[in-house]
Parts: structure tokens; sequence; C-alpha cells
């Protein structure tokens, strides 16, 4: 234990629940977030900054992730958002003298005010790895970090629909005021006449839409019901992937058990019918998930993604954007549906990757599609 990294988590929240709901339609969850700090290091202080009165609704999935909620009320005359950053800084840079075995400060802002506070980090021998939302994120503060992550790219970072017009903070309260009044009338105004209903006749292609919404939103039920209890399988081949992504070298069994604890402290081989992690190794590699080779040490060997049903998937999906596509680009959304069509059961998640999304990236990398950004959309071209 003694030669991994000692990671401290701090959070400048307001800035990260903000970012992912303005940009991606979705609320912030903390686990992609953890999941990638359990593949670099383990998190030793876990700490978010907000005026929790805002975020009420998130003290309980951050309490159930272990952080340390730091209350920053906003006082009269007195800017919360400063105040936050303020003591996030300071905190910061106090665990970096008092706490010398912490090696990693992972910041979770996309504030370039707290660039300062990075290269600081960074003069203390500190290694800092930034976190961000996308499209809230400042141009200045990426540089400046060791490495820098962002949330929209994280596997299982949820996604919405952004809708134009949304209230950046609050809810939003009924007509009439507060919760149960009626809308007022106007003291000299005419008494309401209720109006008899008339049925309403839906145009049959509204009615398609809704239907086809109605899919989607399934389809985006059943991929965050899969994340959130993810077999073993997908399981080890995402931890496996991720590992091969952040160190870029070998990952031995012992690497790869030690991340699974990180990533669920309950995880045992007992538990899925194993007496030994070896063994269960051993079973997923007979089914192709894994490959094992000789390792550094004698019972620790490295494991691998087989590279088998890689190319083959890479194939199925071009073949179906070349069919799809009249010269405008496929929409990525419904383009796992066509897949599935063709190829019941598919799964990019047995092949390493953490969503539809990233498995369209790889293939893009690979140059088997082209992925354009179409504002918080994305589009798949045949490689050209």
């Amino acid at each position: 234990m003694d030669d991994e990294d000692r990671i401290a988590l701090l959070i400048d929240y307001e800035n990260l629940a903000l970012g992912a709901r303005d940009h991606l339609g979705a609320p912030f969850d903390l686990r992609p977030v953890a999941d990638a700090l359990a593949e670099r290091g383990r998190v030793v202080t876990r700490r978010a900054y907000a005026d929790w009165s805002y975020f009420d609704e998130d003290r309980r999935m951050l309490t159930r992730n272990h952080v340390e909620l730091i209350e920053m009320t906003q006082r009269m005359g007195a800017s919360r958002k400063n105040a936050a950053d303020i003591k996030m800084a300071v905190d910061a840079i106090e665990l970096a003298y008092e706490r010398g075995y912490i090696s990693t400060f992972a910041i979770c802002t996309g504030d370039s005010d707290f660039t300062p506070l990075v290269h600081k980090l960074r003069e203390l021998n500190k290694r800092v790895i930034g976190f961000g939302v996308r499209d809230s994120t400042s141009t200045m503060l990426p540089p400046a970090c060791d490495e820098f992550l962002f949330y929209d790219d994280l596997d299982g970072a949820p996604h919405g629909e952004v809708r134009a017009g949304e209230p950046s903070r609050g809810r939003r309260r009924r007509p009439g005021g507060e919760k149960g009044q009626k809308p007022r009338r106007e003291a000299n105004g005419p008494a309401e006449q209720e109006v008899p209903q008339e049925p309403i006749e839906i145009d049959e292609r509204i009615d398609e839409r809704i239907d086809e919404r109605i899919d989607e939103t399934v389809e985006e039920v059943e991929d965050t019901v899969e994340l959130e209890s993810p077999d073993l399988d997908v399981l080890v081949a995402q931890t496996v992937a991720g590992l091969q992504r952040g160190s870029g070298g070998a990952v031995t069994a012992s690497v790869l058990k030690r991340t699974l604890l990180r990533k669920d402290s309950t995880f045992s081989e007992a538990a899925h019918g194993f007496r030994a992690f070896g063994e269960l190794l051993e079973h997923l590699a007979d089914r192709g998930i894994i490959a094992l080779s000789a390792g550094p040490a004698k019972g620790d060997p490295e494991v691998t993604l087989p590279e088998g049903g890689r190319p083959e998937a890479f194939a199925l999906l071009s073949e179906v954007v070349q069919e799809l596509d009249e010269g405008q680009g496929v929409p990525l959304s419904g383009l796992k549906d066509q897949l599935r069509a063709r190829r019941p059961g598919f799964s990019e998640k047995p092949l390493g990757y953490g969503s539809f999304l990233q498995f369209c990236r790889g293939a893009a990398a690979a140059g088997v599609v082209d992925l354009e950004r179409d504002g918080n959309a994305y589009l798949v071209h045949p490689f050209d």
C-alpha cells in the first residue's frame, strides 16, 4: 500500500452541479468521479463545498459516497461563491502542508479562479487531477493540471435532454405563489366560468414522436440500471480498460483486485462462487472476457482485454452507419437500437467501454467511423 497514490478530493459543488444540469441535462453524480479516482489511487479525504440549502436533494447522494459536506452559508453582504472558493483553497493548502502522505489532489471545478491554487499545489510537489463539465470549464484550468478529466466523458456520467429556458437555480413556483394556493383573481373582475372541455385530437405524427421519446427514455433507464448494478463481466472489463487508459502499462491481477475493492469495498470473489481471485480470472478468460499472460511475479498474471470481439463490433457499427447515412450523419441517439436489431444482445460494456458514446469514440479513433458533435448531441458519419 506504501506505493499507492493517496488522493484528496475537493469539490466545488455549485460549479459542478449547475454545469451538469445546465449543459448535460442531468443531476451531478459522484460515482463516475469516484470510479475514475479508484483507478488512480486511494482517496483518503472527500470534501464538497456549497451552501447546502440550495442542494437539499444532493446531500443524500454525497453522504452515501462518504463525502464531508462543508457548509458555506450565505451572509448578508457576502458572496457565497467567493466564500466557498476561499475555504476550498485554504483547506487544500492546509492539507498539502499538514498531510504529507497526500500525493495527489483531485480538484473538481471548471472555475479558472482555482488556477493559482493548482500552480501552488504543483510547486509543493503534489500531482493535480482536475474534473469539470466541458461546456462550463474555463480554457485556462485544464493546461494547469497534471491531468484533467471532463465529467461528460467519464464512464457512467448521466446525460439527459437540455431544455432551453431552464431556470438556473431553485424550484418553479406555482402560478399562485405558495404551495397549495390558487391563482388570485382581480377583486372587481368577473367570476370565472367553467368552459366545457372539448375532446382534443392528437396529430398522428405527434403521437409517433411521443412513442419514440418514450422508447428512448426506457432505453436510458435500462442503461442507467445496468450502470448502477453492473454484472461481473462488465465490472471487470470496465476496470481493466480504465486501468489501461490511466497507467498505459501492464495491469496485474493484484492491481485489478485492489482497484475493484476501491470501487466496491464489499467485492468478494466468494460472492460469485469462486474460491480465489485467480480462479475467477481464469473463468473470465475461458469465456473470452479477459486475456491472461505471465506477469512480473509468479501467481500475479497480467490481465488485458482481448481484441477478438472489438473488430467485429466496429465492423457492425460501420455497416449500420453506412446503410442509415443519407449524407447528414446518423444521430447517436437510437443508433444502439439499430445495432441490437442486427445483433440481439449487443452491448459495448463487455468490450471495456462504459457507454455507447465511448464505444463510438473508440471506433472513430480506430478509423472506422467519424464522430461529430452537434450542439448537445452527436452525429456518426461513415469514415472517409
